[in-house]
Order: C-alpha cells, then structure tokens, then sequence
C-alpha cells in the first residue's frame, strides 16, 4: 500500500479499454477510483472519447498499453488530447506495455522505425510525461523529449523465482538481446549462474538456436526474456537445455503478449512454468494454461505515480537496499 493518500481533488486516473483490470488495481493502491469517462464507439466504429469529469488544472494519468489492435493506441492518443484540451495541468500516459516497439531501428532499407513515429505521436497529442514498464530497448526512452520513466519488473518476477527456492538455479538469455536483462534477474536468484543462446532468426515468427555458452547440465534452467511473442524462442531453447542435461525449464517474461496458437504450444512444451506479469489482460485469455502464472505489476506503478506526484526519486524504487 502506498504511502500517502492522493486525493481526488488533485489527480485523475482515466483508463482506455485495452487493460481494465490493471487501470482499477493501480487506482486501488493508490486509494482512489478510476475517473470516469466514455471510450466507446461510433455508430461506423469510429472512437468516441469523452471525460465525464472537469480535469481543469489537474494531474492526469491515462493508462493505456498499445498492443495490437491499433485502436489500443487511437484511444491513448484521442485520450490525451481530450484532457489536454480540457486543459489539464499535466498529462502522464502511463502505457504498461508500449507496443510498436519492435521496430525501433532500421534493419534493412526501407524499414519504418515505429517506435519513434509512436512517441512522436504521444508527444505532439499532448503528452507531459511517460510511464512504461520494460520497453523492448531501453533507447526507446531517448525517442521522446518528455520525461520518460521505465519500470522494471524484474524485481517482482526475481522475488517470485527466489522464494522456489530452485537448486543450482542458471538464468539463460534465450538470445543476445535478453542478456542485459538477464543478467539484473540473475542478481536477483542467490548463487545463480547464467547461460546464453546464440539464435539464427529465419524470420519474424522463426528462429533457429544455435549455439549455447555456459553450462546446464544438472541444472534448474530459468529462460528470461522481455515479452512471450509466439513462444517458439522460448519453446526451442527449452527443447535444447533440456537435450544437454536441464533437470526442469522454467520461463518468465514482463509481457505475455502470447501471440497466434503460442499458448497452445507453450502448454504442449516441456517447459514447466511460465511467468509474466499483468502489463496485458493476460487472465481475460481464454484457455489459460495452468503453468501460465501472472503477477501483478499494479503495486509497481502506483508507488511510481505517487512518487512522481510528491517529487520523489522513482530510481530508487530499484535500488539495492
């Protein structure tokens, strides 16, 4: 629970349809109640956005994750412009997974950079400040000229695998770009050691593992990643551990975003739990497998968005005590 109770009468908490659930447990932790506000549809689909409270000289936080479908993001912008024009006094989007995030360089010629046309989009809506947990890069932080803060949940899914109390836990990077992730997890299981794959990606939805530095055998494998796309990383560098000695696999990743037939495929494959948190409306899937565990990243944000409002250090939320 949160330190301090924020009144109404100083902040409003509006939220978009993508996470619901998520929007009332951030507004729980900080003792208040969603701001209410329309966010429907037109007769011929088009958004209607309309806030049903004055934001006149306000602190508002709209919380939004942008994942597919793209109507995600329309609201989060039509949002912030309404309360904008309603002249709010600052506007935060609190977007717990910000989508568009995966093209966030160009790879080959005429590649867009999505990630930086968003955050331009977030900016010129009228966006004071951002809030996000674990982007896909952290560079994506330098795409906005706002203040941009990243949370990490690695903490809350480093505590969950810590207290398992896993023996001869090792923390595997399933490819080179979870490696600095990985290891700030690694730090977070005692005596853990670390692993990593080196991937041959055949495309977006394929990869091929390739090579595997460190050592498993005997071993609790850990596998840490960002976010759960398809699976078939994962799913494949549990088949591979698992040929070299791996006693059981474990998964976690901050977004379970668990795209196409993944969830099926991970509920067949021998990896034995799969950890994310609530970024997305993972337990509104339908024929949630029961190795899938969600945490919830609602305390995180909430204790973020109080230290925002009282000028407080947000660093210091993941700071070794």
């Amino acid at each position: 629970m949160v330190k301090e109770i924020i009144t109404m009468d100083e902040v409003k908490i509006f939220t978009g349809n993508s996470n619901v659930p998520l929007a009332e447990s951030i507004a729980s932790y900080l003792n208040m109640k969603l701001s209410p506000a329309i966010v429907s549809r037109f007769p011929d689909g088009e958004i209607q956005v309309r806030c049903l409270e004055s934001v006149r000289g306000k602190d508002v936080f709209i919380i939004q994750s942008t994942q597919t479908p793209a109507e995600n993001l329309l609201e989060l912008l039509i949002m912030i412009d309404a309360v904008r024009r309603a002249s709010a006094r600052s506007i935060s989007a609190v977007i717990p997974f910000f989508g568009y995030a995966r093209q966030d360089r160009k790879t080959k010629s005429r590649e867009p950079i999505s990630a930086k046309l968003v955050a331009n989009l977030i900016t010129t809506a009228g966006a004071t400040r951002v809030i996000s947990v674990d982007l896909h890069a952290a560079q994506i932080q330098g795409f906005f000229d706002i203040p941009t803060d990243n949370l990490t949940a690695v903490l809350i899914l480093g505590k969950y695998f810590r207290e398992k109390n896993l023996e001869n836990p090792v923390v595997v990077a399933p490819d080179v770009g979870a490696v600095q992730r990985a290891t700030a997890f690694a730090q977070e299981i005692p005596h853990a050691t670390q692993a990593i794959f080196v991937k041959k990606r055949l495309s977006p939805e394929e990869v091929e593992t390739s090579r595997l530095i460190g050592e498993v055998e005997g071993k609790n494998v850990i596998l840490v990643d960002d976010a759960i796309h398809t699976g078939n990383t994962l799913i494949s560098a549990a088949k591979e551990v698992l040929r070299r000695g791996a006693k059981e696999v474990y998964a976690t990743a901050t977004h379970g975003i668990f795209a196409q037939d993944s969830l099926k495929n991970l509920e067949e494959s021998p990896i034995k739990e799969i950890v994310v948190t609530d970024t997305l409306p993972v337990l509104s899937r339908p024929n949630l497998p029961e190795k899938v565990k969600v945490l919830s990243v609602a305390p995180l944000i909430a204790e973020a968005i109080r230290r925002i409002l009282m000028h407080e250090s947000v660093s210091e939320l993941f700071e070794k005590k």
